[in-house]
């Protein structure tokens, strides 16, 4: 089965989501809370990385990476679909491994089970 991961696009979103829950370890701050208007045949995800991390080629490498992580997710584990996910990323995603980042999120992806 595919699953469609959808971006967040309204404000209200974004501001109702800042409002909800939060995990945050060394990487990223992930924000996750049920939205009223969502249904459950998508993933709602929105990755945010500011200006002040890089360039746009090192912002953009880091949403692909998350990205694909995300993406792999969905495909060995159970991810919640009840719930939207917003994730901003840190400065100490840039210089880290791709692995690494994977183990912390999956691990934190434990958490909101």
């Amino acid at each position: 089965m595919h699953i469609k991961l959808l971006s967040l696009s309204k404000n209200e979103d974004f501001k109702s989501l800042l409002t909800g829950k939060k995990i945050s370890n060394k990487y990223i701050n992930i924000f996750f809370k049920k939205l009223s208007n969502k249904s459950n045949n998508y993933l709602n995800i929105s990755f945010v990385t500011q200006k002040k991390l890089g360039n746009a080629i090192k912002r953009n490498k880091i949403k692909r990476r998350l990205r694909s992580i995300m993406s792999q997710m969905i495909k060995i584990s159970k991810i919640n679909f009840d719930y939207s996910y917003l994730f901003i990323a840190k400065k100490s995603i840039i210089n880290a491994k791709y692995i690494d980042i994977q183990e912390t999120i999956t691990n934190d992806y434990k958490k909101i089970k």
